[in-house]
């Protein structure tokens, strides 16, 4: 009888072993367990999970954190508060584009009043529209549309800017797309992923509340930020207005840790979506760069076609560094959808043009204010007519 006792006191000290390394591995920020304490105890089965992650990111290295200040915390709180009184989803989006809008109508104003689109009105066009964030490149192809037309008649301002909305939502339409998270056994995973303060947190809060609260869809938010509590916190409070699950670790732990264990957790449960937070890091500083390379490469770990999504999130203020942004974080992370946030009076909208003429990739969305039905879809006319001043406020 004591022999019994004894072995089946072995037995719950063992199984409270494996609960206490899979909860909290030894020496955090890595999952990786200690192997030598671990042959105290009985290694058949024991440790199972815990090899299983150790081989998924052995071979990964730490890399530095990310800087974030505390005006990066400020702006992504300002995004908490509640903005109910303000106006409809097309009176933002013009006021998002009014920077922009008002770059072009002032410009058209001046250049022609009731003339022939020459040559020489043209060149000043592809000027106005190069000034207007459009990039040089997109202004000479829609400049060179434009004179294919030959116009023989006067035009007058109104007329030559819906002549530029068909243009630019010609450019636009391609790109213009709606993600779509089809029904599957396994999660659904998107990886958020942009330079600091373009409101990634806040993104993935609003998609939550639109696949989980309209659309009746499982969701995790997973906590890859693990560098600032103050995004963690936001993440968790996300997942409390939305009704999703939340899953993150101990400040400071392994990104790609959350990463991996959050897509365990998210498919033992039977999770639609699982949506995964990140760090924001520069794109020109390479050895950032290289934590969200071993993000990607972990999750593959689980299943060679995760993540299934990788967004960019742009900010719309930044104008023309919003190309390189692109080329570094898709030669990184295959980025295969941008998000465009920040359309507030500041915004530089033409640069979208530039990046649907540029990349081709999908813009699923954009965003024009704080709440969560903020984040709306990508309609290519609304935004180009907006953008050159034709919806009114």
């Amino acid at each position: 009888m004591v022999f019994w006792r004894k072995k089946n006191n072995i037995k719950e000290q063992e199984q409270e072993e494996k609960d206490e390394q899979l909860l909290h591995p030894n020496g955090e920020p890595e999952i990786c367990p200690n192997l030598d304490d671990a042959k105290e105890v009985n290694e058949r089965d024991v440790h199972e999970a815990e090899q299983e992650i150790h081989s998924a990111i052995s071979d990964e290295k730490d890399t530095p954190v990310p800087n974030h200040t505390p005006l990066d915390d400020a702006q992504e709180s300002e995004e908490l508060r509640d903005h109910s009184d303000e106006g409809g989803w097309f009176s933002r989006l013009t006021s998002g584009l009014s920077k922009s809008s008002r770059k072009i109508s002032d410009g058209l104003n001046t250049l022609l009043v009731k003339r022939k689109l020459d040559q020489e009105t043209l060149d000043q066009l592809e000027d106005l529209l190069i000034a207007a964030d459009l990039g040089p490149l997109t202004a000479a192809k829609i400049t060179e549309e434009l004179a294919k037309d030959k116009f023989e008649k006067e035009v007058s301002e109104q007329e030559l800017k819906e002549i530029l909305a068909e243009k630019i939502a010609a450019i636009l339409e391609p790109v213009a797309k709606t993600l779509e998270i089809p029904k599957q056994d396994d999660p659904f995973v998107i990886l958020m992923t942009g330079v600091n303060g373009v409101g990634k947190t806040t993104t993935i809060g609003k998609f939550a509340h639109n696949y989980h609260m309209k659309d009746k869809r499982s969701v995790l938010l997973a906590a890859g930020d693990t560098f600032r509590a103050a995004a963690v916190e936001q993440l968790q409070i996300w997942a409390e207005r939305t009704h999703s699950q939340f899953f993150g670790k101990d400040l400071g732990a392994d990104a790609a840790a959350v990463a991996y264990e959050s897509y365990e957790k998210a498919k033992s449960e039977n999770t639609e979506i699982l949506m995964i937070d990140t760090a924001g890091r520069l794109h020109n500083k390479a050895n950032l760069m290289q934590e969200l390379e071993k993000i990607v490469r972990v999750l593959k770990k689980h299943d060679e076609n995760t993540p299934h999504e990788t967004l960019l999130v742009l900010d719309a203020t930044t104008g023309q560094n919003a190309i390189a942004q692109v080329e570094t974080f898709k030669e990184i992370a295959n980025i295969t959808g941008l998000i465009v946030t920040k359309l507030d009076g500041s915004a530089r909208g033409g640069i979208v043009i530039s990046l649907a003429d540029k990349f081709g990739l999908p813009i699923y969305a954009v965003g024009v204010g704080e709440k969560a039905e903020d984040l709306q879809p990508f309609h290519a006319h609304e935004f180009a007519k907006g953008l050159v001043g034709l919806i009114s406020e």
